[in-house]
């Protein structure tokens, strides 16, 4: 009986061939990288978009479910409410940012870069 030692297999594994090979996990990392971007990148913001939700808007501002409700009460953040859902204008919150913004001129201290 003649022991044949060449290895047969081929780049793609096969449900027979429980080996698992370098170029295996190379090929399953890419294809976890390229999900989990995926994943992330669908929590992004559109800047086309008109509404936006209120996670939307805490994480655009990097605010707390609190702020976010202390600037509807206070009107400072005009909203819409739909059945439970709480809407924002995307040029709403981008009005609010532009007011905040500090002149540095006018400034009694200097920033330094």
């Amino acid at each position: 009986m003649k022991n044949n030692n060449k290895d047969t297999r081929t780049d793609k594994p096969s449900l027979l061939d429980p080996w698992i090979t370098l170029a295996d996990l190379a090929r399953f990392k890419a294809d976890l990288i390229n999900e989990i971007k995926s994943i992330l990148s669908e929590g992004k913001i559109d800047e086309n978009r008109k509404w936006l939700k209120s996670f939307q808007v805490r994480q655009m501002l990097n605010i707390s479910a609190g702020t976010l409700q202390t600037l509807r009460s206070n009107g400072t953040l005009p909203f819409t409410k739909i059945g439970g859902a709480l809407y924002y204008e995307y040029k709403d919150i981008q009005n609010i940012l532009d007011k905040a913004k500090v002149d540095k001129s006018k400034l009694k201290w200097k920033f330094t870069n």
